[in-house]
């Protein structure tokens, strides 16, 4: 199964973008032993709309318009699942044993994801309540990636 990131924004070079690749790299090389694939992360432009409204619609048309239809689609947003890094793996890995062929995580812009991306979505994830920044939802995101291949191998790294 193929793995790819769709995220709104670009990270520039620095701290943040370092530790992006960093924990994406350890992902890509852990994941394959699970029968995954990372395609990497897909950049789509923050829309420069003057309304919140319209600049969701026009990140989400940009986003869904990128998509493919054999997929299985995981929104990030604050209004979704809560889970622990243990049920996150779980969810992972029964992604790939459902049969398709591309899991797709959906990152959203600073005002968040449209209600189209929401209802297209097989299930929507939360990091918390809180707001975060797209550079840190994506850093997040790569980290509980990695996290979710050693806690499906049994690697130390994961600890209860």
């Amino acid at each position: 199964m193929r793995i790819s990131i769709f995220a709104v924004g670009r990270i520039k070079k620095g701290p943040e973008y370092e530790l992006n690749e960093r924990y994406f790299q350890r992902f890509a090389k852990a994941a394959i032993s699970l029968g995954f694939s990372f395609s990497g992360i897909r950049e789509i432009a923050e829309s420069r709309a003057l309304f919140a409204d319209q600049r969701r619609k026009e990140e989400s048309a940009a986003m869904l318009s990128g998509l493919g239809k054999d997929i299985h689609l995981i929104v990030l947003d604050e209004r979704g699942k809560l889970m622990t890094s243990r049920a996150f793996a779980e969810k992972v890995i029964s992604c790939r044993d459902e049969g398709k062929h591309d899991l797709v995580f959906a990152l959203g812009g600073p005002d968040g994801h449209s209600a189209e991306v929401r209802e297209q979505a097989d299930f929507v994830l939360s990091f918390g309540l809180m707001s975060w920044p797209y550079r840190f939802a994506r850093v997040m995101l790569g980290e509980q990636l990695y996290r979710a291949t050693t806690v499906l191998s049994n690697h130390p790294y994961h600890r209860e």
